[in-house]
Formats: structure tokens, sequence, C-alpha cells
């Protein structure tokens, strides 16, 4: 039991991120989808191809948003 109770403090410790929107590296595209669907066991990285200028591989552009701006606002404002 003590091997199961590690593995749930692992998967409570992993961070859970939102959907990020994504765009081509090539030209910045955000019309960007999955070009295969199927992957061997999740052994093999997820390929994308841009529907505009035809990029196809594995690596993408991720847009996050930043932390609640207002709130880091009203930190500075009190700390003033």
């Amino acid at each position: 039991m003590k091997k199961l109770d590690d593995v749930r403090e692992v998967f409570k410790s992993i961070k859970h991120r939102k959907p990020t929107k994504i765009f081509c590296p090539k030209c910045c595209s955000p019309k960007i989808k999955l070009a295969t669907g199927l992957t061997i066991g999740g052994l093999a990285p997820k390929q994308y191809y841009c529907e505009e200028c035809g990029y196809v591989g594995t690596i993408v552009m991720e847009l996050e948003e930043e932390k609640d701006s207002k709130d880091e606002k009203e930190k500075e404002e009190s700390d003033a």
C-alpha cells in the first residue's frame, strides 16, 4: 500500500494546465491542427499540420495567458 500512496501523492502534485492556444512556428498562424490522431501507446510525439503554410512537425508555439493581472496590480498598490 505504501507504493500506491506514493503514486497518489505524485498525481496530487502534478499541476494541471488549462488548454493553451497553439500557433505555427513557421508562419504564426492559429490554423494548426493535429496531423495524426494515432499515437502508438503515447510513445510517438504528436504531429501538427498548418493549414496556412503546410508546416508539418512536432513543434508548436503556445500562448499562455498571464495570471490575474488585476490581483497583481492590487498587491502592488497595497504594498505602496
